[in-house]
């Protein structure tokens, strides 16, 4: 409730002489013993017999306007303190902030000098944050020139951070600074501009008053680190040039592929291999039956792969089946394993001949691969005399462990020319699905992980350098990326135990914030994101839901793949072929080794 104020009550005589004592008590008597006494003030009026005798050196007139009032004693005197403030502490120029004021307290001789160090602190970390921020902006230009940047401390051809024109010489390395080395410094930058906020922030704070926020900053100095082309973690360019071939196969000639090996990712790269040698031997590519392989019209947009060339260039089995009437025949099996031949198995041979396919010969292409512990590579030259041939139907075998060619292969987009940033993506119900959860849980910016667990345990220490770290190493390493990518939540695709991700979600933590780690949830008839995939069938398929993780981790800003895993490089073929590769994305832990690995069985 509004306090209403008193009006005001009519003088007394015991008011009167009341104010009159305070006004003597206002001044110290003086002491000497040869002072006079005060005479009492007798009337409110200026006259020369109210003066008050302050001090020998003051003048008596100087006394009487001074202090024959309250009021005029206080409008005189505080805008002379606080001018005097103003000139002798500097504010003016400690203090172009936004929204910052400063409130002259009177206070001790120690808190006097801590306030007096925490404004030359301030005055230094302004300092420190203008020549950051010059060195950021030093990056920045050499990043869009793609040059090797100035060292830190530009001694002497670059320009200087001044309003100078005159050039100034500076001692570059004879060796161009590698784009790692720069990104590592860069990061180092913005750690550093972000430690100077925060305690400029802090020793603000007790100089603050109201709701004023504490990120209110001089505008010459904001910074955005987030924005496209500007920061550490911005997206890698597709290369300018690829090195591509036509995919114009003859309409009766086709190559039978076969995929055996691991789970879906493998048999992806399989097929992608497959598509090369196809377009190496003008071939239509059969895609296998999923009577013995995965149905990949479930996850894949076959459509999507024939519109990307203008041409029928893949069909399924059951078209291959009806264009041939039932009479289907691999005419001649040319192995480009040799041991076992093709990949294949008594198995897996039965199953074709299942499919109502007769089996030519098979044969290796290299016999003398059989003896060798690793493939050898080849190129196209050694390719294309041992498969060509004029027979109809061709099988090649399993291309998974296939070295051939493989930076021609593995490059973004792929080897083959079409129109489409990718050729193998998934289908559009996935794609849709995992557009929609993005938009319900991440956000346009977050950071994807793929966390691999199971099995990984003893595939991992198997290897010369094992890739399984232990989870307080793994989160610092997730918070090393976490920092640096600026993210506020992380995406979380993983096989591992609740048990490990409730502790690797307490444990990723920066500064005073938890990071949430997201999981995919399991449908639910409230949450509309997966509708679509249950409307067609599709909610509780293995192979759709790993597709649709490989999708979501294929979408964010930085992804963290597990080093050894094909999901892993799938998701990495897909962020180059999209484009979202960001130059943050690494393997979990990367270049280091698990601070403690268990010994083998």
């Amino acid at each position: 409730m509004a306090r209403r104020d008193s009006p005001p009550a009519s003088p007394s005589p015991s008011t009167s002489d009341d104010e009159e004592e305070d006004r003597r008590t206002l001044v110290p008597q003086n002491d000497a013993p040869d002072a006079k006494p005060l005479p009492r003030r007798r009337s409110s009026s200026f006259s020369s017999s109210s003066a008050f005798e302050i001090a020998a050196a003051l003048p008596a007139r100087v006394g009487r306007r001074l202090w024959s009032s309250k009021t005029y004693l206080i409008a005189i005197s505080l805008p002379a303190v606080l001018v005097l403030l103003f000139f002798s502490l500097d504010l003016g120029r400690l203090f172009r902030v936004r929204g910052v004021s400063v409130i002259p307290v009177a206070s001790s001789a120690g808190s006097d000098r801590m306030r007096e160090a925490e404004l030359r602190a301030l005055y230094l970390l302004r300092n420190q944050q203008s020549e950051l921020l010059r060195l950021w902006n030093l990056t920045l230009s050499v990043a869009a020139t793609n040059v090797a940047p100035p060292p830190p401390f530009v001694s002497s051809n670059s320009t200087s951070a001044s309003n100078s024109t005159a050039p100034v010489k500076v001692d570059r390395p004879e060796a161009p600074i590698s784009a790692s080395t720069l990104d590592e410094f860069r990061s180092a930058l913005i750690r550093q501009i972000k430690l100077n906020k925060e305690i400029q922030g802090a020793l603000l704070s007790s100089h603050r008053f109201g709701n004023l926020s504490a990120e209110s900053s001089d505008e010459s100095v904001e910074f955005d680190v987030s924005g496209p082309g500007s920061g550490v973690c911005r997206k890698v360019d597709r290369p300018a040039d690829r090195r591509t071939i036509e995919w114009k196969p003859k309409k009766d000639r086709f190559l039978f592929a076969i995929c055996l090996s691991g789970q879906m990712s493998n048999h992806l790269i399989c097929l992608e291999k497959h598509m090369f040698f196809a377009a190496l031997l003008d071939r239509v590519l059969v895609l296998p039956s999923s009577k013995v392989d995965y149905q990949y019209d479930r996850v894949l947009d076959i459509n999507h792969i024939n519109e990307c060339f203008g041409r029928k260039v893949v069909v399924s089995f059951d078209e291959f089946a009806e264009m041939k009437k039932n009479k289907m025949k691999i005419d001649r099996f040319i192995c480009y394993i040799a041991s076992p031949p093709c990949f294949l198995d008594e198995e897996h041979i039965k199953r074709l001949k299942n499919l109502g396919l007769s089996l030519g010969k098979i044969e290796a292409a290299w016999p003398k691969d059989a003896k060798l512990k690793t493939q050898k590579k080849r190129v196209v030259g050694d390719i294309m005399p041992k498969f060509s041939s004029n027979d109809e139907v061709l099988a090649i075998g399993d291309m998974f462990y296939a070295d051939v060619e493989e930076e021609w292969v593995m490059q973004p987009g792929g080897p083959l020319a079409h129109k489409c940033k990718t050729v193998m993506q998934p289908s559009r119900l996935i794609l849709l699905t995992a557009q929609r959860f993005v938009q319900t849980f991440l956000g346009g910016n977050f950071i994807a992980l793929h966390f691999r667990r199971h099995g990984f345990l003893k595939f991992c220490n198997a290897k010369k350098e094992s890739c399984f770290f232990p989870i307080p190493q793994a989160a610092d390493c997730i918070l090393r990326v976490a920092e640096k990518a600026n993210a506020p939540v992380i995406y979380l695709s993983t096989d591992a135990a609740e048990s490990e991700t409730n502790l690797l979600q307490s444990l990723v933590v920066l500064g005073d914030k938890q990071i949430p780690l997201v999981k995919r949830p399991n449908h639910h008839s409230t949450e509309k994101w997966d509708a679509l995939l249950y409307r067609n069938h599709l909610s509780g398929d293995s192979q759709v839901d790993a597709m649709l993780d490989k999708t979501i981790c294929a979408m964010s800003s930085v992804f963290i793949g597990a080093s050894g895993s094909t999901f892993t490089e799938d998701i990495i073929r897909l962020r180059r072929g999209w484009e979202s590769s960001s130059r943050c994305d690494e393997y979990l832990c990367q270049g280091e080794l698990p601070n403690y690995i268990a010994g083998n069985e």
